[in-house]
């Protein structure tokens, strides 16, 4: 998704606060672009008066943050210790196997990305996977396919 100048220009002036000043700014962008474009980050750099390097140290140093561009939909797959006990492994594989697609890449339409996390704070639920913040508790390899048939072909958000 492309953001013009001007629009990145104004989710900076939307944050005259100081204090997390800047992982607000490319929280937002995050939220607009669906990843952290260079030109983007050059901008608010400019704006902010702060070398590139510290945004992208910002950018790297956070999961949440992505360099590249991410699917429509975000599928997470919790491998956290209660997760990962329970069969986070196989339902992972299910899911690359079903989207096509390897752990950390968007599928070649761009609907999803798949990403592996190490917790969603939802281990009675274990395990778990989460799509665009939805959680889906007590996973199986064979029940993959239904939940993501309720998120293809629309956006849910």
């Amino acid at each position: 998704m492309y953001v013009d100048d001007a629009e990145i220009r104004d989710v900076i002036a939307g944050h005259q606060e100081r204090n997390g000043r800047v992982t607000a700014i490319l929280e937002d962008l995050q939220q607009r672009c669906r990843y952290l474009p260079e030109q983007a980050l050059r901008i608010v750099a400019g704006e902010l008066g702060l070398p590139l390097t510290q945004l992208y140290g910002v950018a790297t140093f956070f999961a949440a943050f992505s360099l590249e561009p991410q699917g429509q939909h975000l599928v997470s797959v919790c491998h956290g210790t209660a997760c990962h006990v329970k069969g986070a492994g196989r339902v992972s594989e299910s899911l690359e196997r079903e989207l096509q697609v390897a752990i950390g890449k968007t599928t070649g339409d761009g609907q999803f990305t798949l990403k592996s996390v190490r917790c969603l704070g939802c281990c009675s639920l274990a395990p778990v996977v989460s799509i665009d913040g939805r959680a889906y508790g007590r996973m199986k390899p064979d029940t993959v396919e239904a939940v993501l048939s309720d998120w293809r072909g629309g956006d849910r958000r």
